[in-house]
């Protein structure tokens, strides 16, 4: 009874135009979905007010049982229907979705659906977006036909609904995975490891340095030398091959040290020095002779 009461009272409520209601697919065609309202009039949606995507496809996308939210544009189309509009529901509801994913940086699916100067176009919760070339991959990209059609995963970079404007970016979640994956291999360092890498280049308080897996670390201008010296170009030249010590790697930032691995190497150079000093000085014999010939008697 409290069911059937409510479903009245439903049916009897007032729906005006430019509201945004919502209701669920009993009927979907080529040309039209026809909504169940929970009213006493159905809500009937035309194809072409479906979605602003071209490549929308009404058969593919729209399922029986599915709910749909849509603006009323006319209480009585003329056959006691209501009629409706995904569209412009979507230009009202979309812009608010795509802030929100702006805000959180969310990472949603796209498809480029046409090559324009400079770019692609690609549709994001129905609303058109420009990808820029620049933002398309973390690499230089010159040909923009062969993205045609492609499913990107991209970031929401500018939302400015006044000017309908929205920007979207591809490069912008490649270089978030590049970033985590190169964080994960320098967490992998261990301080005190030795490795070799390549002078990249020198700045008036150190050197870069290249290493394998495409990590660089920095050596400060006091970790470079045991000797001291104003500045890296003293000692270093860009591609100069180095063996450098890991000394941490604090906010994902690698720190070495030349100076470090001198420092080490140090001690063997002095035992071998001194082991040669001593096996060039005349032999000393291990006879019974010759320690009577050393004793004083």
């Amino acid at each position: 009874m409290e069911d059937y009461s409510r479903e009245l009272e439903a049916s009897f409520r007032k729906i005006g135009e430019g509201e945004i209601i919502s209701g669920t697919v009993i009927s979907v065609d080529e040309e039209e979905v026809i909504l169940d309202l929970n009213y006493f009039a159905q809500g009937v949606i035309k194809a072409e007010d479906m979605s602003n995507d071209p490549k929308f496809n009404i058969l593919e996308e729209v399922k029986i049982g599915s709910v749909i939210e849509a603006t009323v544009v006319r209480t009585d189309d003329g056959a006691g229907n209501i009629q409706l509009s995904c569209k412009e529901a979507k230009d009202i509801l979309s812009w608010d979705i795509l802030k929100q994913y702006l805000d959180e940086e969310k990472e949603i699916a796209v498809k480029v659906s046409e090559v324009v100067n400079g770019g692609v176009i690609a549709y994001a919760e129905g609303i058109r977006g420009f990808i820029p070339a620049s933002q398309l991959s973390l690499t230089y990209v010159e040909d923009l036909e062969p993205w045609k059609d492609k499913q990107l995963t991209v970031k929401v970079i500018t939302v400015d609904e006044e000017k309908k404007k929205l920007v979207l970016s591809a490069k912008a979640v490649e270089k978030q995975k590049a970033e985590t994956e190169i964080n994960h291999r320098i967490s992998m360092l261990v301080p005190g490891t030795v490795l070799e890498g390549t002078v990249e280049s020198l700045m008036p308080y150190g050197a870069f340095i290249a290493l394998a897996e495409g990590l660089n670390g920095l050596v400060h201008i006091s970790q470079i030398s045991v000797k001291r010296i104003k500045k890296p170009s003293e000692v270093l030249t860009v591609g100069d091959k180095v063996k450098v010590k890991v000394l941490n790697t604090n906010d994902h930032k690698i720190s070495l040290s030349i100076k470090a691995v001198e420092e080490d190497s140090r001690p063997d150079e002095m035992e071998g020095k001194e082991a040669a000093e001593y096996s060039s000085n005349e032999e000393i014999g291990t006879s019974l002779g010759d320690l009577f010939k050393k004793l004083k008697l």
